[in-house]
């Protein structure tokens, strides 16, 4: 990754796995990082995540828990369709509903797009999302063991992107990355 680069824990810590974004860049932030990299524990405050972007940056990285059907702790690497852009003007599309504690990634990026269209900033070039399968979403503070287990191979993973070094599977026989289109 090269220029400006957010990277974004997001989710709820009182409902278990949902944590896992947060837990995830909270060990990052424990790394040093190179210049332009910014770790950024957003939790639900999606709008607020919406806002900073504006602040112009190259990649967004979003940690975050991922439903994809695999087994609990396994982590994906998602490259999101085109990154965030501002749309035309009277596609139809509804305007985002702003829910500041129900923001998905996905809310998020619509209104980003929307706030794009509107101030003439620039969204993401490049927007990813490192995921985790969760086990268990409900009220409850902490992490599954398999989750928490999959914390410290989610930050070598943002750290071989931050760097630019490729990630090699082959290497990491107990947990698997999924490159997902």
């Amino acid at each position: 990754m090269n220029d400006r680069v957010l990277i974004a824990g997001i989710g709820n810590v009182f409902l278990g796995d949902d944590g896992f974004g947060v837990e995830t860049v909270r060990a990052l932030a424990e790394h040093p990082l190179p210049d332009g990299v910014e770790v950024v524990d957003f939790g639900v405050r999606g709008v607020h995540l919406a806002y900073q972007l504006l602040d112009g940056y190259d990649t967004l990285l979003l940690v975050d828990a991922t439903a994809r059907g695999g087994e609990p702790g396994t982590l994906y690497l998602i490259e999101a369709d085109g990154g965030a852009g501002p749309q035309p003007a009277g596609d139809g599309a509804p305007p985002p509903v702003l829910d500041g504690h129900h923001m998905s990634p996905d809310a998020v990026l619509a209104l980003l797009d929307t706030l794009c269209a509107g101030t003439g900033a620039t969204p993401p070039r490049r927007t990813l999302v490192l995921g985790c399968e969760p086990a268990g979403v409900e009220e409850g503070i902490g992490l599954s063991a398999p989750v928490a287990a999959a914390v410290p191979e989610a930050v070598r993973t943002a750290l071989d992107l931050i760097h630019g070094r490729t990630h090699d599977e082959t290497d990491r026989p107990r947990r698997e990355l999924r490159r997902t289109p």
